[in-house]
């Protein structure tokens, strides 16, 4: 087991409606804020009760939505420059991954000297970063408590890693209001991909007892959510649960890692314009199986937490088939592709996705030693 180095400073508040007291919190950082939001959100969900409670706390503040498909270099440049111009006092992020992708680059390169494309080139960051609120509109945050941005590279369209000040996050605001925009189909896509989220933690090479027993939460959590979609009953209505996991996922990651199938979905988003949780969901039950001979006691702790009835001091390996399986089914039921090629994409670009993942320093935290050539193997038999 990995040593615990642990730090985390942001306040963590999950309530229901909690939104609507950002501005009374936001007093605390500062009077004046970009706020980024994502642009499909403010197409689906009234955000006028989150900037009202702003205004009425006499905070000053603009809107920044010029958020393409995902967080890149060119887009954090605009919205650095925007926020050096406004003398802002921090940042407030309302949306997904590439919202905080954006805000949190932001936030750690508004003092700094350096150009960004000098940090993707390697300098490193030494100014104090600015403060940032975040306000997930979904549960999936595996970033947002880590010093890692995920960040994609324009001039190349690859995905590539900052490393920011740890702290950079000051509060995150967790609002199960906020997912009722949502489809059940979707909502079941973001939930697969965050259970995934949760269980490369729990398997990566850097998990320790803390990172476990958020990791574990999330799992159950998830699960919990997952099952109830097929008839059962919970008193803890889908959405609570679904922030509850995802937090608890997050948490997870912060003194953990993810795994090869959240770093290769980064990469093929980055690269194809795809969406996440699909590559995500996709190579989870093969990650799973990939890891089996490596993790299976794990893998096995993981089927019990999830709800798999079987005698778990038994045959461990029908334990890791069933686990796929249950997996397989739940993604069968959210209508979801069950192969990469479904994605519409050819080997040639997912040798490339590979290659991607395998220059990141992330991928020496996967559950095993994995280069180009054991990422392409992976995708090959998720094809």
């Amino acid at each position: 087991m990995a040593d615990l180095q642990f730090k985390i400073s942001p306040n963590i508040v999950l309530a229901t409606y909690i939104s609507s007291r950002l501005g009374l919190y936001a007093k605390e950082w500062g009077e004046r804020y970009m706020v980024i939001v994502d642009p499909v959100l403010k197409e689906v969900h009234n955000l006028d009760t989150l900037y009202e409670s702003l205004s009425t706390r006499h905070i000053d503040y603009f809107i920044f939505d010029e958020i393409d498909f995902s967080a890149d270099s060119e887009t954090v440049k605009r919205a650095l420059s925007l926020a050096r111009n406004a003398y802002v006092q921090g940042i407030i992020a309302i949306g997904g991954s590439s919202v905080f992708g954006i805000a949190r680059s932001v936030c750690a390169l508004f003092n700094e000297t350096h150009d960004i494309y000098d940090v993707l080139d390697g300098a490193s960051i030494k100014a104090d970063p600015l403060p940032l609120i975040a306000v997930p509109s979904t549960i999936r945050s595996p970033f947002l408590f880590t010093e890692f941005v995920p960040l994609i590279d324009a001039r190349s369209r690859q995905i590539r890693i900052l490393k920011v000040h740890p702290s950079l996050c000051k509060l995150a605001l967790f609002d199960p209001t906020l997912h009722v925009s949502l489809s059940q189909s979707q909502m079941k896509a973001i939930a697969l991909e965050t259970l995934g989220i949760a269980v490369e933690a729990y398997l990566s090479q850097k998990a320790n007892f803390f990172s476990d027993m958020f990791a574990e939460k999330a799992i159950e959590l998830l699960g919990s959510y997952l099952n109830a979609s097929e008839g059962d009953v919970s008193a803890i209505s889908p959405e609570v649960m679904l922030s509850q996991g995802g937090c608890m996922a997050s948490l997870a990651i912060t003194t953990s890692s993810v795994g090869p199938a959240t770093l290769t979905a980064l990469a093929v988003g980055a690269r194809y314009k795809i969406t996440h949780s699909l590559t995500g969901s996709i190579l989870f039950p093969y990650m799973l199986e990939d890891v089996a001979l490596f993790k299976r006691d794990r893998i096995v702790r993981v089927a019990q937490l999830l709800g798999i009835e079987e005698d778990l001091v038994g045959d461990k390996d029908r334990i890791v088939a069933l686990l796929a399986e249950r997996i397989r089914h739940w993604i069968a039921l959210a209508n979801l592709p069950a192969r990469l090629k479904d994605l519409s994409l050819t080997m040639e670009q997912f040798i490339i996705a590979a290659e991607d993942v395998s220059q990141l320093d992330l991928v020496n935290s996967m559950p095993r030693s994995m280069g180009a050539d054991d990422l392409f193997e992976l995708m090959k038999r998720a094809f």
